[in-house]
């Protein structure tokens, strides 16, 4: 692809490294003898609300250094995913998974645009969308798993 904007690799190992645990724990749960089912789901659960809420501050670091500071569209993003978070952590895990699953699909929507609108680094194009796939293959598997 000429021209394709490179992840850095540092980005590629702290990006997917991660988001790999929600694959791993739903393996894990659909897999493992008990108790580890029961483990595997409140670890997702848990892991998925902590790292959405460092996602929302990753979003806010980047609106300080925008051009003309902070937009709307940052602000709006860095709560809806810090609330998201938040609550996930206050239900049980039945309603936490789709609050996650929305909050991690959010990011794969919402960061090409903001990176193509400069608010974010130009690779979170590419980075974003197949990172959080990976994630929310694991919390699907996960939410699934609940939900039996």
């Amino acid at each position: 692809m000429a021209g394709a904007i490179r992840v850095p690799l540092l980005s590629l190992i702290l990006g997917y490294g991660p988001m790999a645990a929600f694959p791993l724990l739903a393996l894990a749960a659909w897999l493992a003898p008990p108790p580890w089912p029961a483990i595997a789901t409140a670890a997702g659960q848990g892991w998925g609300a902590a790292l959405l809420v460092f996602l929302a501050g990753v979003r806010r670091g980047l609106s300080f250094f925008t051009a003309g500071g902070p937009r709307p569209a940052q602000i709006a993003t860095m709560l809806w995913l810090f609330l998201l978070g938040c609550a996930s952590l206050l239900v049980t895990p039945q309603v936490a998974y789709p609050l996650l699953a929305i909050g991690y699909g959010s990011i794969a929507l919402l960061d090409p645009p903001a990176a193509r609108r400069g608010e974010a680094p130009a690779y979170f194009a590419r980075l974003r969308p197949p990172q959080m796939g990976l994630a929310l293959t694991g919390l699907v598997a996960l939410l699934v798993r609940v939900s039996t």
